[in-house]
């Protein structure tokens, strides 16, 4: 599992990449079940864009991958992706924008990202996570 000092350099990782783009974000880093270790709200960032990083980043550690392959896979099941939404209490959120942190094969937790599109989201969440030395499978 990360610690809170490998979470806040994570977050320092996302927030730098965050300011390269100029787009104000909001990240979250999770533990591997889910609960949060550590989140950064930017100035500027979007008022909810700190609960759905938290969301998205929640479902990359559920499922130990990028919270977009939970959002390909509940696109042709919109019932179901509520159900489980409900069922988490609102917890699981399939969108693009979080990525696992892996190291040596080992989940320890995830981080995500909101404030950008789901892309740019994700792609700062990887970038930061290559960023620290972990990978993202």
């Amino acid at each position: 599992m990360l610690t809170h000092d490998q979470a806040l350099s994570l977050l320092q990782a996302a927030r730098e990449e965050s300011t390269k783009l100029g787009v104000p974000m909001s990240f979250a880093v999770m533990d591997p079940s889910g609960h949060l270790v550590a989140l950064i709200r930017m100035d500027g960032a979007p008022w909810i864009s700190a609960d759905v990083a938290q969301g998205k980043a929640w479902t990359a550690a559920a499922y130990g991958g990028p919270s977009a392959a939970q959002k390909a896979k509940m696109e042709p099941m919109p019932n179901f992706a509520s159900a489980i939404t409900t069922m988490t209490g609102g917890k699981f959120t399939p969108q693009t924008g979080a990525v696992p942190v892996y190291s040596d094969g080992t989940l320890l937790g995830a981080l995500g990202g909101s404030g950008g599109t789901g892309q740019q989201d994700e792609d700062v969440c990887a970038a930061a996570v290559a960023a620290r030395g972990y990978t993202v499978s």
